[in-house]
């Protein structure tokens, strides 16, 4: 059987850290700045844990076993 390839759309948009965990960054933070409140932007900006429902998938995608 081949190897798995990797996703390489899912490696750009998915970070493994160091515990194994996957994180992922928040939509609507990528462009159109000027119509969004500053507000809006900062709560946009941290990092976030990737859904459990979705980890299987993802993982799948990154060719991780």
């Amino acid at each position: 059987m081949p190897k798995m390839k990797t996703s390489k759309t899912a490696a750009k948009r998915f970070k493994k850290t160091g515990s194994g965990r996957l994180r992922r960054q928040q939509a609507m933070r990528q462009h159109l700045f000027e119509k969004k409140s500053s507000r809006r932007t900062r709560r946009l900006a941290g990092d976030r844990d990737v859904d459990p429902g979705d980890e299987k998938n993802i993982k799948r995608l990154l060719a991780e076993r």
